[in-house]
């Protein structure tokens, strides 16, 4: 049977669960949440990323709570100390992101769906790497994920920048789980001299000015063609079915029209 009342306090979860045809048992959900479109509409909002509403919470009587990161880590203790069911992923890369998606299926009584939605995801994987061994030139990528400090892409990202056809600059610190560890400065993304710059600011919107004004970046290549992107966080900062339906499509269509 699995759990029958299910809270996810992020968006990913939710988005499996749905595409498993398992919505119903889902009973709250984040105020990020944005795919599936209608899941805004359907369950009660019941968390940001870092806080919840825990009255809110209990009132929904879950049998199990779901969320992500060492982020969450206070919020998931406040719930497990009024006797709630939690579990933290704390997926990182690609692979990780691909086995939390199986054992959601299986949580939710749909393993051999999973199972089909994951093997898809792996055989575009492959896909992509095929097409990747075919070209003459692969551009050099700044993702930056927040502005002051600046924060270079989480290991997922990275990879999914490779998978998409591209070099990131700042691969190097890709395997470094905690944000902070991926503090840079604006000179080394000057000395990277990137082709192209992505931005997907955790929660607010990008500030093109801010990035094309920023004094250090003048002579870069990114600047000087004015290859500067903007990618929906829920796409690509979000470790579940969106980076591979959407946010690594996104950054081949990205790279290959540039």
């Amino acid at each position: 049977m699995g759990p029958e009342r299910i809270v996810c306090l992020t968006e990913e979860p939710t988005e499996m669960i749905y595409l498993l045809g398992e919505e119903k048992r889902i009973v709250g959900i984040s105020v990020y949440t944005e795919r599936p479109t209608r899941a805004k509409e359907e369950k009660t909002k019941v968390s940001a990323f870092i806080s919840g509403n825990i009255k809110k919470i209990l009132s929904l009587e879950p049998d199990l709570v779901i969320g992500f990161s060492d982020i969450q880590g206070q919020l998931a203790k406040d719930l497990i100390e009024r006797g709630l069911n939690v579990i933290i992923f704390n997926q990182r890369s690609i692979t990780e992101i691909i086995s939390n998606m199986l054992l959601i299926g299986n949580l939710v009584g749909q393993s051999e769906k999973a199972m089909s939605l994951t093997k898809g995801w792996k055989q575009q994987i492959q896909s992509w790497k095929q097409e990747n061994e075919t070209l003459q030139r692969k551009p050099k990528v700044f993702f930056q994920e927040w502005d002051e400090p600046i924060i270079t892409g989480i290991q997922w990202v990275s990879e999914a920048i490779s998978l998409a056809g591209g070099i990131d600059c700042f691969s190097h610190l890709k395997e470094r789980k905690l944000a902070k560890d991926r503090i840079i400065q604006a000179e080394d993304v000057r000395d990277a001299n990137p082709d192209i710059y992505v931005g997907s600011w955790c929660g607010k919107a990008m500030d093109w000015d801010w990035v094309r004004n920023k004094p250090e970046w003048q002579s870069t290549g990114f600047i000087q063609t004015n290859r500067i992107f903007e990618m929906d966080p829920s796409i690509i900062l979000q470790p579940g079915p969106a980076l591979f339906l959407e946010g690594i499509p996104k950054l081949r269509e990205l790279f290959m029209t540039t």
